[in-house]
């Protein structure tokens, strides 16, 4: 997967979120973020990161997410592992 397909998946993770009040509502409580932070950022590799993350803290999440954009199960966690790149990967 490349750098712009994994930022492809983070932005279609992050149109999906905004596209479920409560869940983003969720997120936006989790991360700290307000919505103005959000919308500042919302290309940066920090930020998709953090949707990625987010999304794929629940297995229904991620079924949903996948299910509604036609993704394969396991392309959020790999797009997220490009994002991060080599400095991001731990193995504990």
């Amino acid at each position: 997967m490349t750098e712009d397909q994994a930022e492809t998946i983070a932005a279609q993770a992050l149109g999906w979120l905004a596209s479920d009040p409560d869940l983003m509502g969720v997120f936006l409580g989790a991360s700290g973020m307000s919505i103005d932070d959000l919308r500042g950022g919302a290309g940066s590799p920090e930020i998709l990161g953090a949707v990625l993350d987010f999304v794929c803290m629940d297995d229904d999440w991620v079924v949903r997410f996948c299910d509604d954009t036609g993704r394969r199960y396991e392309d959020p966690a790999r797009a997220r592992a490009v994002l991060a790149g080599p400095a991001g990967m731990h193995w504990t």
